[in-house]
């Protein structure tokens, strides 16, 4: 069907919908790779300050294999249950810059291996042509805390490796099918009991993801038969006392357009706070582009103007434990009030790598655009295996480093909150509203805002005619590690 005969309304029934209306998958264009895999490995270290695997990656088909299709996962045994580990590229022949290192946790641990380390390729690697290797991949991690690490229980751990040669205790991956090794018993990359590795394609069998928000009301059984949970259970973030109200998120349509509304009022006190989150039920959601339309608010719609409000468009998943390798957290969070210390309006994106609550350890990256940013504005946000972008209307907002790149898929979200009542102290009742016309993803694939809009144009969505694109100075590109403001999974969010 082409994409230029979808109408606004999403009617009709395609193989990939999600539900009659709304939200709906487009297939993927994507052709897998082939080619059949060889890893060597020896390894740079028997100590026990850092691990050290060395690995060359060899084509034994008879086809090209682009490196970006490709995953090696070397498996050990963490220390401790809270150990977090960091990864590092010694040197390479495809060049540091093009190689990435992730951390996953096993859904069946064994007595030599309950975490992995995934390495990956940028496009920048380039193909391996028949019979030709990587080159040398000199790759080592260690304990973030710098204690010595024990490798003499880590299954793909050879002590006398001290020279390249076949190993089949690292596995191989091409476009997600495994072609070389053995993976620690009952933890195969595609086995699809693996929670660490399930499907991130939206539901259905597609891999595009959209939704217009076309819906009656809160309770629109439609919402729920296409994946989006309104939420109403209690819970942070916000003021201790509010509560989550479903009735406040409402929806209407002007011209052919339709439009979420998400409405957070209060007068003042916690109990007469009530906030507004919609969220996507399960975590499906990891590399790829993402998408929205936007409007932030500065000023209230009715009543006095000053509490420290948080606007988001954001994508997370759980905090297992402590410091967790595999945690993520990607937000758009706009404080029309300031907040977090700012004393006026603020445009945060941050990227997370993990956190400890207490004692409080953060480790994140995050950008700053201090301006107002009221009104509508196109929010995309791009994973793939090197870097996190975050784009404002069309314009580059901040790089984050491939350190904070996902290991596990995230629900998507949005939500209205109030940080504290620092701002306003006034008891006469106030309300603020926070909208959004579409949302996008699109797996595994990174798309320039130019092309994000000629993917959406098609499907009708698009500024509402009486909102024009905020345009906007570039923001403070400064990048930190730290606590910039509060991880949303700490702050309770939850998930239906």
């Amino acid at each position: 069907m082409s994409r230029t005969t979808i109408g606004r309304t999403l009617t009709c029934a395609v193989a990939a919908v999600l539900g009659s209306v709304g939200l709906f998958a487009l297939p993927s264009t994507a052709d897998a790779a082939a080619g059949d895999l060889t890893v060597q490995y020896h390894t740079g270290s028997t100590g026990s300050d850092q691990a050290e695997p060395w690995l060359k990656v060899r084509n034994a088909g008879g086809s090209a294999v682009p490196l970006s299709s490709v995953k090696l996962r070397y498996y050990f045994k963490s220390d401790t249950a809270g150990t977090s580990y960091r990864f590092a590229c010694s040197w390479a022949v495809k060049g540091c810059a093009n190689i990435t290192g992730t951390f996953g946790t096993l859904e069946h641990p064994t007595s030599n291996a309950d975490r992995y380390l995934e390495i990956g390729f940028t496009s920048g690697a380039g193909s391996l042509a028949p019979g030709a290797d990587t080159g040398d991949l000199q790759l080592r991690f260690y304990r973030s805390d710098w204690q010595p690490l024990n490798q003499s229980d880590d299954y793909s751990f050879g002590a006398s490796q001290t020279s390249y040669a076949n190993w089949s205790k690292v596995t191989a991956q091409v476009d997600g099918g495994v072609v070389w090794g053995t993976a620690p018993e009952g933890n195969d990359p595609t086995d699809p009991t693996d929670p660490t590795d399930p499907p991130t394609d939206p539901p259905a069998d597609g891999a595009t993801l959209f939704d217009d928000f076309n819906y009656s009301a809160y309770n629109d059984p439609r919402i729920s038969a296409n994946g989006w949970s309104v939420r109403s259970n209690s819970g942070g973030p916000g003021v201790p006392g509010a509560t989550w109200a479903p009735e406040n998120v409402t929806f209407s349509s002007s011209g052919g357009n339709s439009v979420m509304n998400l409405e957070t009022s209060t007068s003042g006190t916690g109990g007469s706070t009530k906030q507004t989150e919609v969220l996507t039920k399960a975590m499906k959601f990891k590399n790829g582009t993402y998408a929205a339309r936007v409007k932030f608010n500065d000023a209230p719609k009715s009543g006095p103007d000053g509490d420290h409000l948080v606007q988001t468009f954001f994508t997370i998943n759980d905090l297992k434990a402590p410091m967790a390798d595999d945690y993520s957290e990607y937000d758009f969070e706009y404080l029309p009030n300031g907040g977090w210390g700012e004393p006026s309006n603020i445009l945060y994106t941050t990227s997370w790598e993990t956190y400890n609550p207490d004692p409080w350890q953060a480790v994140n990256q995050h950008t700053e655009g201090r301006q107002s940013y009221a009104g509508w504005h196109d929010l995309v946000l791009t994973i793939n295996n090197s870097s996190i972008r975050y784009y404002v209307d069309g314009q580059l907002f901040g790089t984050h480093d491939a350190q904070y790149l996902p290991e596990r898929p995230m629900s998507i979200n949005f939500n209205q909150w109030l940080i504290d009542f620092g701002g306003q102290s006034s008891t006469s009742p106030r309300a603020y509203d926070q909208q959004v016309d579409y949302v996008l993803y699109i797996k595994d694939q990174v798309l320039t805002p130019a092309q994000v809009a000629a993917k959406v144009s098609p499907l009708g969505a698009g500024a509402p005619s009486s909102s024009p694109r905020a345009r906007g100075p570039c923001p403070d590109l400064g990048r930190r590690r730290g606590p910039a403001r509060t991880p949303l999974s700490l702050l309770g969010v939850r998930r239906a």
